[in-house]
């Protein structure tokens, strides 16, 4: 029997269909819920963050560099300037393929693997987002346009115009300018925050020299842009800028054209010279040679030519005016006599007999004169300065004493530092019994004393401290700090008071008198360059040895090797009457003090005689305005 058709059943399919519409519904409202709190904590709660974020998605913070300080000499001459380049740089964060760029840029400018290494390490360096990073320095025309072709190949990779430090006298300045170059690793880590701030946009610190020292005044402050990107970090627009303050201008009291004179009248051998004003304590002139191009420093170096000058025999890197030591030889003479003098160990009238040697009661050694047969019967002060005789300086330094000496030469610089305004100065060694002992750890022995008479054994000096000797003895006992800068933006930099030494206005006279006649008579040791002066020069020569002389045997240049003979020594003030200028000049294993003498001369010429020939009226001011 056929089973009766059920019917539709309305009531439960409409109760399932409200079911459902009231789960939908308080499913929508549940996610209209979350979408409504997520929408108040992204526009309300945590609205600033979120501005935040985004502005720095598109608006990014650009550093400014500051417009280097220039430096100019005495007269108004620029020895350190900032001429225009324009470098090839690349900005990371908007290059897609780093690698298949530098490819590309390879084929375009033939870049070699020094400049790769580089880019690389500067690339991990600490550094802001989207800052460029330099590639190529000083790129020519044809590479400039060869970029601009291939600009679309090359995201992310710019061509920017660039200040550059360049020193146009090249290797006149090198030592005492110095030069400016890349910050390394080392140099970065050692940053504070604050100093990290000035230096971002830079990629440039002092290494020697002025630029080293004066690192803080010549750099100015950062300035700061804030500018709007797109999505690809390009500039869209400037949002606002604080402008640089461009760095102190310096004028000196180098002056170019005695520096030149003074660097060429080496004609190739290796020394130093320095010159300063005995009115100011202004340096004139400090040359080091053989010296180096510092232009080469500037963008960075290349290996082959660092791998040169590092490797030379002729030390070209090494400032020689400020750091190498040397023995002063016969040219502490005088201010070894003046102290005789002043502790009245002796008087202008005193005299030896000079047989050609000097030997102490009980010691068997004999010290030998370079004369062989002496300087005569009856040598006194004047005479024993003038033809330099070891003999009476022997006799002088025994009766004077390690302790008087040692004082009396600390107050002419010896065995400190100048205060020079220049880094890596050394301070040389004037010994005492205290430094003997805690050096060497033995007693002070009379033949201490005798070597020290002469400016040897253990004694060592620097050329700016010969020069700032022998200036303080042109000023009558007046120790001036040597300065090589004279203004910082045409404001005098400040001069802390001189050191006076007190003596006898007759036992200064007495060692002028003598110095002058070291040129100025027949029998003086550097008569050679008296002929032809149009003014009066006081003077000392000297020489150093290199190598030990054996006892008893005699000097002889044939047997040793050129690096092995004995330094030349000169020292020198004028015009004796009213000093201003002194000078001190070494020549590497010049052997003879004649060839430090005629250098010195050639200095002095330069710097009181005009172009006449004539003795000029005054010294040369710098020149106002230049900073």
């Amino acid at each position: 029997m056929r089973q009766p058709q059920q019917l539709k059943d309305h009531f439960r399919e409409a109760r399932i269909f409200r079911h459902r519409v009231v789960f939908t519904a308080l499913v929508l409202i549940v996610l209209m819920g979350v979408l409504v709190a997520r929408f108040y904590n992204l526009q309300v709660v945590n609205h600033a963050d979120y501005v935040t974020q985004s502005d720095r998605n598109r608006v990014h913070v650009q550093s400014i560099p500051p417009t280097r300080g220039l430096i100019y000499d005495r007269r108004g001459v620029l020895l350190a300037e900032n001429i225009p380049s324009y470098n090839l740089s690349i900005i990371k964060e908007r290059v897609d393929d780093l690698e298949q760029t530098l490819d590309v840029l390879k084929e375009l400018l033939s870049v070699d693997e020094d400049e790769l290494e580089k880019f690389h390490k500067r690339l991990g360096q600490r550094r802001r987002p989207f800052e460029a990073v330099p590639l190529r320095y000083r790129l020519k025309e044809d590479e400039i346009a060869r970029i601009a072709v291939n600009e679309y190949r090359l995201p992310g990779v710019e061509v920017e115009a660039q200040l550059i430090r360049h020193y146009p006298y090249g290797q006149l300045f090198a030592h005492s300018v110095g030069y400016v170059g890349r910050i390394n690793d080392r140099e970065l880590a050692a940053f504070d925050p604050e100093q990290y701030e000035r230096y971002s946009g830079t990629h440039i610190t002092g290494k020697i020299g002025l630029e080293k020292y004066y690192e803080s005044i010549l750099l100015g402050e950062v300035g700061h842009q804030n500018v709007e990107t797109n999505a690809r970090g390009q500039v869209l627009r400037v949002l606002d800028r604080t402008d640089p303050v461009p760095g102190a201008n310096l004028t000196l009291n180098l002056d170019a054209e005695l520096q030149k004179a003074a660097f060429e009248a080496f004609e190739g051998m290796r020394g130093a010279a320095v010159v300063i004003d005995t009115e100011t304590g202004g340096v004139l002139s400090m040359v080091s040679t053989p010296s180096f191009d510092p232009n080469l420093f500037v963008t960075g170096i290349s290996f082959k030519d660092y791998r040169a000058l590092n490797n030379s025999l002729d030390l070209p890197l090494f400032n020689r005016a400020l750091q190498a030591q040397y023995p002063p030889g016969s040219t502490v003479k005088p201010m070894l006599g003046l102290a005789g003098l002043h502790n009245g160990v002796i008087n202008k009238d005193y005299a030896i007999r000079d047989p050609g040697f000097y030997q102490l009661k009980g010691d068997e050694r004999i010290h030998r004169d370079w004369k062989p047969r002496g300087h005569g019967n009856h040598v006194n002060l004047k005479q024993a300065i003038a033809e330099s005789c070891d003999t009476y300086f022997w006799d002088l330094a025994f009766r004077t004493g390690i302790d008087r000496m040692h004082a009396f030469g600390v107050k002419f610089g010896l065995g400190s530092r100048t205060g020079v305004d220049v880094p890596s100065e050394r301070r040389g060694i004037w010994p005492s019994r205290e430094w003997k002992r805690g050096a060497r750890g033995l007693p002070w022995f009379p033949g201490d004393s005798l070597n020290m008479g002469l400016g040897q054994g253990d004694v060592l000096a620097t050329p700016i401290q010969l020069a700032l000797m022998t200036s303080t003895i042109a000023n009558r006992g007046e120790r001036k700090r040597p300065l090589l800068v004279n203004t910082i933006n045409g404001e005098v930099v400040p001069v802390d008071a001189p050191s006076q030494t007190h003596v006898s206005e007759q036992h200064w006279d007495t060692v002028f008198d003598a110095m002058e006649s070291v040129v100025h008579t027949v029998r003086g040791t550097a008569n050679v360059i008296r002929r032809g002066t149009k003014y009066q020069i006081a003077g000392k020569t000297g020489t150093a040895q290199v190598v030990a002389i054996k006892q008893g045997e005699k000097y002889d240049s044939e047997k040793l090797a050129e690096r092995h003979r004995d330094h030349a020594l000169f020292v020198a003030f004028a015009p004796v009457d009213k000093p201003r200028l002194a000078t001190a000049v070494l020549v590497e294993n010049g052997e003879k003090s004649s060839k430090a003498a005629k250098i010195a001369r050639k200095i002095l010429d330069q710097w009181l005689l005009d172009s006449e020939g004539q003795l000029t009226a005054a010294t040369p001011t710098v020149v106002g305005g230049a900073g």
